[in-house]
């Protein structure tokens, strides 16, 4: 089958590999229609190259039809039209009957202290052959694939696997009622500020420097500022009578821009052996914080501040005394895809409230996907949101 694999830092490339086989009795194998690409997939494509070897598939973002099942799979059947979550979970253990599937106690990755398996991201998380690929084994058979009906196109559901449940989660953490500021307007920030209104959040206000993305938030009734006003906290805190929101969706993670230090460090790991910068990055490493350093400033006292975006260091400097002073909670982690499902799907409707059938701004076969990283990566052609076509 092709797959697109990861050969090095900005290399991408599709190439022929074994097909995947049935190894468990509730296995299934999926026939790949439709997989995204994904934020998090630029952090593969920059600096986590200590973690993952060449060849390795990337992508978890999924959605297909099932074409084998194993031997004790009851729960779905060839022919089944399904959405594979991002994360590998049992949907059985204590964990994932507490909701939190992305610290499968069945799939956590102990050799790393890592919580449960995600496909097609890293040793850190179990090394499991991605999406972006024509076909998939997806373990679980009985527990993890989503079915969804036949008929609508698949930007309808693909989105289920990753980017709606962790829109979902970034606001429900935020529990924000009045008002709630959304940092970054990539996939997961735009989402997040659909999902705000949808839920009744009165004041919506979103922020990014992109102009394709601030228009693109702005169709939808968002407020949208610059990152770049050098009074962006004084305009939020007018919106916010006074006193900054209620929460804040830092949507972006160690993407942001600003912090040259940090970003100068992320540069330098790549120029060390991959054996001595995984070390670093799992003991010393630091992110760029500007996003997170802004929340923290932004946020009402006693407000939220919800994490969506990926943090991958070890020794990031916070300002504790703020945090501490402010009363801020703050709520984080990967999605938990299945704990949001139930209340996700009913929106999936020929009404389409959160804007899914449109919200891919390309759609391209998997020989592109090489193209397909660059522009997301360089935030060109208005690149926001790629599905990738085996």
């Amino acid at each position: 089958m092709k797959a697109v694999t990861w050969h090095g830092k900005r290399d991408v490339r599709v190439e022929s590999v074994p097909d995947p086989i049935l190894k468990d009795p509730t296995d299934v194998i999926v026939r790949i229609t439709s997989t995204g690409l994904c934020g998090s997939d630029l952090h593969l494509y920059e600096v986590m190259g200590p973690f993952i070897d060449a060849g390795d598939i990337l992508g978890h973002e999924p959605m297909g039809v099932v074409e084998q099942v194993g031997a004790d799979v009851t729960e779905v059947k060839p022919g089944d039209r399904v959405v594979i979550p991002f994360n590998v979970s049992c949907g059985t253990c204590f964990m994932c009957a507490q909701g939190l599937q992305s610290q499968c106690e069945t799939t956590q990755v102990r050799e790393h202290g890592s919580g449960a398996a995600l496909f097609g991201y890293t040793k850190l998380y179990g090394q499991v052959p991605g999406g972006q690929a024509e076909y998939l084994r997806v373990p679980f058979g009985n527990t993890l694939p989503i079915k969804v009906p036949d008929g609508p196109p698949d930007d309808r559901f693909v989105f289920l696997s990753d980017v709606l449940p962790t829109a979902w989660q970034a606001v429900e953490y935020a529990d924000a009622k009045d008002s709630l500021v959304v940092l970054g307007l990539g996939p997961i920030g735009d989402m997040a500020t659909r999902i705000a209104q949808h839920r009744g959040v009165g004041t919506v206000i979103g922020v990014d420097l992109v102009p394709e993305r601030m228009e693109r938030a702005r169709a939808h009734g968002v407020t949208v500022l610059n990152v770049r006003d050098s009074h962006l906290v004084d305009h939020i805190r007018e919106l916010t009578g006074g006193r900054g929101p209620d929460a804040v969706v830092d949507a972006v993670g160690m993407e942001a821009h600003g912090a040259p230090v940090a970003k100068l460090a992320h540069q330098a790991m790549g120029l060390l052996p991959d054996a001595i910068a995984a070390r670093f990055m799992t003991t010393a490493g630091v992110d760029r914080l500007h996003a997170l350093r802004l929340a923290i400033e932004i946020v009402r006292r006693g407000g939220t501040i919800s994490l969506s975006g990926v943090y991958g260091g070890m020794a990031d400097p916070l300002p504790m005394l703020t945090l501490f002073d402010k009363q801020v909670q703050l709520r984080m982690g990967q999605a938990n895809v299945w704990r949001w499902v139930p209340e996700i799907l009913p929106l999936l409707t020929d009404e389409d409230p959160l804007g899914v059938d449109t919200f891919a701004t390309h759609h391209m076969p998997l020989e592109e996907a090489p193209h397909a990283y660059e522009i997301f990566q360089k935030k060109q052609d208005n690149a926001i949101k790629v599905l990738l076509h085996p």
